[in-house]
């Protein structure tokens, strides 16, 4: 069984969360299209999500979150501890890579880091074993 999750700056949300890692963009049923899609089939806390839906970022000022003067507002501190402690993950990390390497290059190095050793898929963040074959992340 393969998931065929691609990894595109697409999926890159304005807090630097990477949308093809998530259970929500990953799952077969009710897929979420990920934070940058105009679809209402997102979780709740994706259309309500601050970092989204700040000033900054609905006036059309900055399209990721570095680039707003307030970076990093307590908003992404916030989410960041939270994926930090949960998932191993942080949205600022991943922000200041894009901000100093451009978002290929980031796209290139989530491709390497975040793919299954044992079938090639791409895991999910919010899964301790891959969805596809069980192996630990």
């Amino acid at each position: 069984m393969s998931m065929n999750v691609k990894l595109k700056s697409s999926l890159i949300a304005p807090c630097g969360m990477n949308c093809g890692l998530c259970w929500g963009y990953q799952r077969g049923k009710n897929k979420c299209a990920g934070c940058n899609s105009n679809s209402l089939n997102k979780p709740s806390y994706c259309l309500r999500c601050p970092m989204k839906f700040c000033e900054m970022h609905s006036a059309g000022k900055t399209k990721l979150c570095y680039a707003c003067p307030d970076y990093p507002c307590k908003k992404i501190k916030h989410i960041d501890k939270r994926y930090r402690t949960k998932y191993g993950m942080s949205m600022i990390e991943n922000l200041n890579s894009i901000k100093e390497n451009g978002i290929r290059k980031f796209i290139q190095t989530e491709k390497q880091k975040w793919i299954c050793p044992n079938c090639g898929n791409i895991i999910c963040i919010h899964k301790t074993t891959c969805v596809v074959c069980g192996e630990e992340r």
